[in-house]
C-alpha cells in the first residue's frame, strides 16, 4: 500500500480544502483518472491518480483542510493488488534507464523521512530545504559556512540563506561529511528541493559500496547514446496530457506549453527529463542562432561609443518584499500627514542622568525607549492608533498589546522588527530589547517572530541627520511617525525671554479611512506631553 502525498500545487500554497472526492474507498482507479478536487486560495485544482490501482483510504474528508507534502489518500498499485503482497513503489523510468543492460541490479527506491532523502545505496543523503517561513517558497544562498569534503557536527551552522523577510541559518541535521553543495552562493534555492548532500558518520564502508557501483552504472549509461523521447499522441485516457503536478509546475515556471513537449513515458506522459531536454534543446538553438544575429546587427547598427557598462543587480530578499509592500500601502491606503515640534530639552537631561545606571547593566540607553514608552501610554487614551481594519474594511479590531516597530537600515535592506508588549515593560527592558533587535537587524539575522505582529511604527530619520520626512504606513498598521534630529534652536520662554531649547520634529502618517486629523492631533499632543515632561511617565508605570 502506498500513500499519495499532496504535491506542490502552486507557488506559496501550503494547504487546500477538499471540495469533492471523485472516488471512494475500495474503488479501482486508472492512471491519470481524476481522484479529487481541491480548492487553494487561488483556484480549483484537480488531482489525478499517479498509477492504476485500488483506493484503500481517504485521509482527508470533504470540507477539511489538506496539507502540502502530507498524505492525501492511500492506494494499492495494480500489480501489488493482484498478488496480495504489497510491492515497494518503483522509481519512474528514465530514458537512459531503457538503454541500460537488461542484466542489471535494480536501483533502491528512495526513502523519504523527516526532510531527508536517502539516495540509492544508502550512503549519501540529500538535505531537503524545509519550510522556513509561512509562504516562503525560495531563498537566496548568501554564504556557505562549509565546503565539499568538510566534516560537520550535528547542529553546526552550514549555510546562511536570505528569504524575503530575514536571514535564516541552516544547521546540520547530524554529524557527517559534506559531499556536494547543490546551490552555489548567490543562487536561488527552492523549498523542498535538495540543498546539499552529506554522508553521515554512522554509514560504514559496506554501505558505500552500492553507491559507488550505482555511480559507475550512471557513468556507463552516460556513454551510451541518449534515447529520444517517443511521443504517442499526447493524450491520456481522460483527455489530458499525462504529467505529474511537479512537471506541470516546472512547465509553468518556464512559460512553456505542455502540448509542445514530446513525452517519453507511458501513453505520452511528459516526464521531468523531457522538460529539461526541451529546455536544453531550446538553449542550444538560441546559441546557434546568436552568431547570425550578431553578424546582422554589426552590419545594420551604428557602432556606439563605449561609455561603461550598466551594472544590473536583481532585487531580492528583503528589498523585494519592501518594494512590494510599499507600493501596496501607498496605492491602497489613503495617507494624510501631520507634523509637530517637540521640546525634548528635559528628556535629554533625564537621559543623561539615567545613562550610567543603564550602562552598569550593559544596556545602551537612547531616546527610542522613551519614545516607545510615551507612545504606549498615549495609546491608552487613543486606542484607535493601535487598531487595524479587517480585509473587508467593515470592522475595526482594537489590539490588546502595543507592539512598536522600528525601521532599521540593515545590510539586507529596510526591515521593521518590533518590541512586543511595550505597555508592560520597564524603560530599561524596552532599551534592552531595542539593543537586541538593532544588533540582529544589522547582522541580517532577525527572527521571523520579531518581524510579525507590529501594531504601530517609528522611523528615526534623525539618526541619519534628517529633519522632516513623509513616511509610508507599514500596512496593516494604521499609523507611523518619522522622528527628525534634535536641534538647539532659540525659543521664547514663559517670560518672553529668548532661550536655548532642544527641538525635535515629528511627522505622522495616518490611515484616513479610520483616523481623522483631530484624532491624530489629540493623540500627538498626549504623546508630546509625556516627552516634554518625562517625569510624568512615572505616574503611569505599573
Amino acid at each position: 500500500m502506498s500513500d499519495f502525498m499532496l504535491p506542490d500545487i502552486g507557488e506559496g500554497i501550503v494547504e487546500c480544502e477538499i471540495v469533492e472526492w471523485r472516488v471512494g474507498e475500495g474503488d479501482v482507479i486508472e492512471e491519470d483518472q481524476p481522484v479529487v478536487e481541491v480548492m487553494t486560495d487561488k483556484a480549483l485544482v484537480e488531482i489525478t491518480a499517479p498509477e492504476a490501482g485500488r483506493v484503500t483510504r481517504l485521509y482527508v474528508p470533504k470540507g477539511e483542510i489538506a496539507k502540502v507534502h502530507a498524505p492525501l489518500f492511500a492506494y494499492e498499485a495494480e500489480a501489488s493488488g493482484q498478488s496480495g503482497v504489497p510491492e515497494p513503489p518503483r522509481p519512474v523510468a528514465r530514458p537512459e534507464d531503457e538503454v541500460a543492460s537488461p542484466v542489471e541490479e535494480a536501483p533502491t527506491p528512495g526513502l523519504e523521512s523527516g526532510g531527508l532523502v536517502f539516495s540509492a545505496g544508502g550512503a549519501p543523503r540529500d538535505f531537503i530545504l524545509p519550510d522556513i517561513g509561512e509562504g516562503i517558497v525560495e531563498c537566496e544562498v548568501v554564504e556557505w559556512r562549509v565546503a565539499e569534503g568538510e566534516h560537520v557536527e550535528e547542529d553546526q551552522p552550514l549555510v546562511d540563506v536570505m528569504t524575503d523577510k530575514a536571514m535564516v541559518e541552516i544547521t546540520a541535521p547530524e554529524a557527517g561529511t559534506v559531499s556536494h553543495l547543490y546551490v552555489p552562493k548567490g543562487e536561488i534555492a527552492k523549498v523542498h528541493a535538495p540543498l546539499f548532500a552529506y554522508v553521515p558518520d554512522h554509514v560504514d564502508a559496506t554501505d558505500a559500496a552500492p553507491a559507488s557501483s550505482a555511480t559507475s552504472r550512471r557513468e556507463t549509461r552516460s556513454d551510451a547514446p541518449a534515447m529520444s523521447p517517443v511521443a504517442s499522441g499526447g493524450r491520456g485516457p481522460y483527455g489530458r496530457i499525462p504529467a505529474s503536478p511537479a512537471v506541470r509546475r516546472l512547465v509553468r515556471e518556464h512559460g512553456l506549453s505542455l502540448e509542445a513537449i514530446p513525452g517519453s513515458g507511458k501513453e505520452g506522459r511528459v516526464l521531468k527529463e523531457d522538460v529539461l531536454r526541451y529546455l536544453e534543446d531550446d538553449r542550444l538553438e538560441q546559441n546557434e542562432a546568436q552568431p547570425a544575429r550578431e553578424a546582422l546587427q554589426s552590419t545594420t547598427m551604428i557602432p556606439a561609443q563605449a561609455e561603461g557598462e550598466v551594472r544590473v543587480e536583481p532585487i531580492r530578499g528583503v528589498r523585494a518584499v519592501m518594494a512590494r509592500r510599499m507600493v501596496e500601502s501607498a496605492s491602497t491606503v489613503p495617507h494624510f500627514q501631520y507634523g509637530e515640534e517637540i521640546d525634548v530639552t528635559e528628556l535629554l537631561a533625564l537621559r543623561e542622568r539615567l545613562k550610567p545606571v543603564a550602562e552598569a547593566q550593559q544596556t545602551r540607553l537612547t531616546l527610542m525607549p522613551f519614545f516607545m514608552k510615551a507612545l504606549a501610554l498615549a495609546i491608552r487614551d487613543y486606542p484607535i492608533l493601535n487598531a487595524r481594519l479587517n480585509p473587508e474594511v467593515t470592522e475595526i479590531h482594537y489590539l490588546p498589546s502595543v507592539n512598536i516597530g522600528m525601521a532599521v537600515d540593515s545590510q539586507s535592506g529596510l526591515i521593521v522588527p518590533n518590541v512586543k508588549r511595550v505597555e508592560r515593560r520597564s524603560l530599561l527592558d524596552v532599551a534592552r530589547e531595542i539593543q537586541r533587535l538593532t544588533a540582529d537587524a544589522r547582522d541580517g539575522r532577525v527572527a521571523q517572530e520579531d518581524l510579525k505582529g507590529g501594531t504601530i511604527s517609528i522611523s528615526n530619520i534623525g539618526a541619519f541627520g534628517g529633519t522632516y520626512a513623509a513616511p509610508i504606513i507599514n500596512a496593516p498598521e494604521l499609523a507611523i511617525v518619522a522622528i527628525g534630529k534634535s536641534q538647539w534652536l532659540p525659543r521664547f520662554d514663559e517670560r518672553g525671554e529668548v532661550t536655548r531649547r532642544a527641538i525635535m520634529t515629528a511627522t505622522w502618517a495616518g490611515d484616513h479611512r479610520v483616523i481623522d486629523g483631530g484624532t491624530i492631533a489629540r493623540f500627538c499632543n498626549a504623546w508630546k506631553g509625556y516627552l516634554e515632561a518625562p517625569e510624568t511617565m512615572l505616574l503611569h508605570l505599573g
